[in-house]
């Protein structure tokens, strides 16, 4: 039985530039950091980085959308810090807005401001 997201792994080929980056967009620094993976906590789910780009495509198609109070203004404020504008902010419906930026590595990075959607509490 599936218990929900774990980890949300980004492939870099700059794993210390990625780090300065990430710690920059979530404003803290990661949990685990080893030169084969580093792991940043963001609201108890994992935003992983490896640097092994092996058979690994740029910009893939899956897309993690990180849960933001404010789309747009964060939208903004990760093109400010380098990310390009992958799919400007849209409204999806039932009020949610959801938007897509490139890292500096061309990984896809979804934010979503979903006033719906609430965290459920799950067992060990």
């Amino acid at each position: 039985m599936l218990q929900g997201l774990r980890i949300a792994m980004y492939h870099v080929d700059d794993l210390d530039g990625a780090k300065e980056w990430y710690t920059k967009v979530l404003g803290k620094a990661p949990y685990f950091d080893q030169p084969f993976y580093v792991g940043f906590n963001v609201g108890g789910f994992e935003l992983g980085l490896n640097p092994s780009t092996d058979r690994v495509t740029k910009g893939g198609s899956t897309y993690t959308y990180w849960g933001v109070k404010d789309a747009r203004s964060e939208f903004q404020r990760l093109q400010s810090l380098g990310a390009k504008a992958h799919g400007e902010v849209q409204d999806v419906g039932e009020g949610i807005l959801v938007a897509t930026v490139t890292d500096p590595w061309d990984n896809i990075f979804g934010i979503v401001q979903n006033p719906n959607f609430k965290l459920e509490e799950t067992a060990a």
